[in-house]
């Protein structure tokens, strides 16, 4: 491969500059590339394509970790990155190089020849380039925003998955859960099975009518498939029979219906019990609450705070901040709960600071807004104060998340640093050092 004439951070900002909108949702554009790069989303290894409003990551993660314990090689494809955009494009196990990165990426501007075209949908091509020629078993292909309309929705998949949908990204994809619903309901494929996590009622209609009509086998979590945890394991049961597992090293209750979601995908590919076992302990997947234990800030931190627990979630809307605050009503509530927040402004603010509080049997002691210095779209500390206002937990602004820290004076403390990717992701720079 020749060497790239440029690296991959200038062109990623010169393909920003493409398109005036950095989401404007249609596959006409897409289309029109990816037949000049000549199809190359047909050249890619067997593919399983997932969508949903929360989950999508989870799920694959625990998927990618079974296909793998068994010895099977997986492209991967997500969104969005959390500190370099290498970690979108998954080859074979392993993130991009910064090489063949800066190589598709120009193969790409090359044949786009300064059309219009979105900054997810050329980088998409790119990522469809990349996975078409490097061998590998399977490739995972998250949607990147709704569906019907997203960049990858131009593939013919081997199986289909829909996790849990919620309200999100009302301005893109509508206001109610039942058109949300139906847009990720758009890449169900003619003879294609669907597996779809457990949902609302009037979520589930929608998903039965679509695959109805589509013409694809559906297996619908909480009907065709049911999974839970019972004595410290997790039990997963379908029409071919049950398994006894163990439970997901992922925290959260949330995590055992994304598990079940990938256990019920794995079970119409060749892979056995052991290598579901293995996938469901050995599944990682950052800033979906990790536990930092080492690191950098965390050691920094932990030098003042010696007993301090550190977690770090992405979640960012209401289904989200609900996960949330189940997950706080598990942990001791004798420790002081603190929790960091940052949110765009794209986002309902209100119902995730509700959800996050009222949802929690114990509430946090105490909330820290801080700004997010990765985005524009990010709200002031000082609006989110005044949102919070009326839920009665004591709050503080801080100019970072280091001063939010730092303000903290309990050297047992619960910290939990949650509301968006993108402070996630400042968080995990730090850590790095």
């Amino acid at each position: 491969m020749p060497a790239a004439p440029e690296p991959s951070a200038t062109l990623l900002d010169r393909l920003l500059a493409l398109h005036p909108k950095l989401i404007d949702l249609s596959l006409g554009r897409m289309q029109r590339l990816l037949t000049a790069l000549g199809e190359p989303q047909t050249k890619c290894p067997p593919i399983i394509h997932v969508a949903g409003t929360n989950g999508k990551g989870s799920t694959l993660a625990f998927l990618r970790a079974m296909l793998e314990a068994d010895g099977q090689r997986v492209h991967a494809y997500s969104s969005p990155h959390l500190v370099d955009f290498h970690e979108r494009i998954t080859l074979a196990g392993d993130i991009i190089s910064e090489e063949k990165l800066a190589h598709y990426l120009a193969l790409c501007e090359a044949a786009n020849d300064g059309q219009d075209i979105t900054f997810f949908e050329i980088t998409t091509a790119a990522a469809f380039c990349a996975f078409a020629a490097h061998e590998a078993d399977y490739l995972l292909l998250e949607v990147g925003l709704g569906g019907r309309l997203d960049a990858t929705n131009l593939v013919d998949p081997l199986l289909t998955g829909i996790t849990p949908v919620s309200l999100d990204h009302q301005d893109f994809l509508g206001s109610e859960v039942t058109g949300i619903a139906a847009e990720k309901a758009g890449i169900m494929q003619p003879q294609r099975p669907v597996i779809v996590a457990p949902q609302p009622p009037e979520v589930a209609d929608i998903m039965r009518q679509t695959a109805d009509r589509v013409g694809a086998p559906l297996q619908l979590g909480g009907q065709d498939w049911q999974v839970g945890e019972e004595h410290g394991r997790l039990v997963f049961q379908d029409e071919r029979g049950l398994l006894d597992l163990p439970l997901p090293t992922l925290a959260g209750a949330h995590q055992i219906i994304n598990a079940g979601t990938a256990i019920a995908l794995a079970r119409h590919l060749p892979l056995d019990e052991a290598a579901i076992a293995a996938g469901l302990q050995n599944a990682q997947w950052p800033a979906r609450l990790q536990k930092l234990t080492d690191g950098k800030w965390v050691n920094e931190v932990h030098a003042r705070l010696p007993h301090a627990d550190i977690w770090l979630d992405g979640g960012h809307n209401e289904a989200a901040a609900t996960a949330l605050a189940q997950w706080l009503t598990g942990q001791n509530t004798s420790r002081p709960r603190h929790v960091i927040i940052g949110l765009l402004a794209s986002k309902a603010q209100d119902k995730f600071l509700a959800a996050l509080t009222q949802n929690a049997t114990t509430p946090p002691d105490h909330l820290h807004f801080v700004p997010i210095s990765a985005s524009a779209q990010g709200v002031a500390p000082e609006t989110l104060q005044e949102l919070a206002s009326h839920i009665g937990v004591p709050s503080t602004c801080h100019a970072s998340c280091n001063d939010a820290v730092n303000s903290i004076e309990a050297a047992d403390a619960l910290i939990l640093i949650a509301g968006s990717l993108y402070l996630a992701g400042e968080v995990l720079s730090a850590n790095r050092g």
